[in-house]
């Protein structure tokens, strides 16, 4: 085992014990020991030491949306290389979406990701099975069995399921395996050919547009299903006002639905698609600064639960094609941070807010330990400096692809160093 590790001198926040103060952590045997405000209350003889010198300290991210390319892909990304990247960008635990070759829609394959995530991987990789058999939306798959096999959650990924009736069954037989179900929201009708929000930089670019109906209309569907059965629902990913109003509704009488956004939805506009730019081509679409404001809202007010960093890595050659054609997604593990820390500097959301819906929210929605620094809980945390200014380069990038949207852009906000159960698995180094 490690030797005991005691950072002092910390500004510690763990949101599930409503904790903000510079204090100290004791870690020992892989676990949190101790955790107090104030100067050093002394380490075990044989200690490590370390002065985190006012630096942040928070438990370590849990990222619900993380596409690989392992098994099937692993030219774009394997379990191996994302870990690595989650490690940069502070993230110990991420759900692998069931986009895979074959889909995890078996529990073979769901045994096959903790196998080779055990062997190969420096953080917590946790596995979603598919809703449906293929990825196909026609079948549901063996809930009982996925979850046996050790799978966290329900979900179909990037794809939507269309059918009201196959989402009902889907529904209550997640409730009676208590399990979460985790949904992509698109209706595949009304988003056609669009690739790019609907409004007048859509129509001035001549590229087909993704109206907010698109997300809103199954989302109400979903929830009122929701509630029928009594799911543990979680909303993947929304986009827009309509959808941030209609939770909020919702969430006043079922306390078993959550909702999350994806950071670049956050952070970024349909402006940055400029002349074509397809590393900005995501799904659901970047939308208007209106539009980004209200989700900003909707996090602060409680209606949206948790941020992601929605990381889908793909290769030159389908991202490297005019933008009608190109492949949606992005790359956003090791930029997570950085990005979410603009919020806080611009002064849009609170820290505690941001770490909150990063790490104790989505723990809390998987039903799993971690997001914490509880004594006793795993000792998965990292050590951040929220000021320090780095560029993201590509040639910085540890993403087997590189389709990030956050190209050569500027951040204030580094992960300096990140533990899983109380071994360092990244630390930044000094560039020259």
């Amino acid at each position: 085992m490690n030797a005991p590790l005691l950072i002092k001198n910390a500004r510690i926040i763990d949101p599930a014990s409503d904790f903000d103060e510079l204090g100290n952590l004791l870690v020992e045997n892989g676990k949190i020991s101790s955790l107090n405000k104030g100067a050093d209350t002394g380490a075990p003889e044989g200690a490590q030491i370390i002065d985190a010198k006012g630096m942040l300290l928070a438990p370590g991210l849990v990222d619900l949306r993380v596409f690989t390319g392992e098994p099937g892909h692993e030219y774009r990304e394997t379990l191996n290389s994302a870990a690595k990247s989650a490690a940069a960008g502070g993230v110990t635990s991420f759900v692998c979406m069931p986009d895979t070759l074959p889909a995890i829609d078996d529990g073979a394959v769901v045994d096959f990701i903790i196998s080779r995530a055990k062997a190969s991987a420096c953080v917590n990789i946790l596995p979603a099975a598919a809703i449906s058999k293929g990825l196909l939306g026609n079948e549901i798959t063996e809930f009982g069995l996925l979850k046996e096999a050790g799978a966290v959650c329900f979900s179909e990924g990037r794809k939507s399921i269309q059918s009201s009736a196959l989402l009902r069954t889907a529904f209550t037989y997640a409730k009676n395996f208590e399990m979460p179900i985790m949904h992509h929201l698109c209706d595949d009708g009304l988003k056609g050919k669009g690739v790019m929000n609907k409004g007048l930089f859509a129509t001035t670019l001549g590229l087909g547009s993704i109206s907010s109906e698109t997300e809103t209309i199954p989302l109400s569907r979903d929830l009122i299903l929701a509630k029928a059965t009594g799911v543990n629902y979680h909303a993947a990913q929304i986009s827009c006002p309509g959808s941030v109003q209609i939770l909020a509704g919702h969430k006043q009488e079922n306390p078993n639905i959550s909702a999350g956004v994806s950071i670049n939805n956050l952070t970024l506009n349909e402006l940055d698609v400029g002349q074509y730019r397809t590393f900005f081509k995501l799904d659901p679409p970047l939308r208007s600064e209106d539009d980004r404001m209200a989700l900003i809202a909707g996090l602060n007010s409680g209606a949206i639960d948790t941020i992601h960093s929605g990381h889908d890595p793909q290769d030159v050659e389908v991202k490297r094609r005019p933008f009608a054609e190109a492949a949606f997604g992005a790359i956003g593990l090791e930029t997570l941070f950085g990005a979410a820390m603009r919020l806080v500097h611009s002064g849009d959301v609170e820290l505690k807010t941001i770490i909150k819906a990063l790490t104790y929210r989505p723990a809390q929605i998987l039903g799993i330990s971690a997001g914490t620094l509880k004594p006793g809980s795993n000792a998965d945390f990292f050590i951040a400096d929220i000021d320090y200014p780095w560029v993201n380069t590509e040639e910085n990038i540890i993403s087997r692809s590189k389709n990030t949207a956050f190209e050569g852009a500027r951040f204030s906000g580094k992960i300096m160093v990140t533990y899983v159960a109380g071994s360092k698995v990244f630390e930044h180094k000094e560039t020259a």
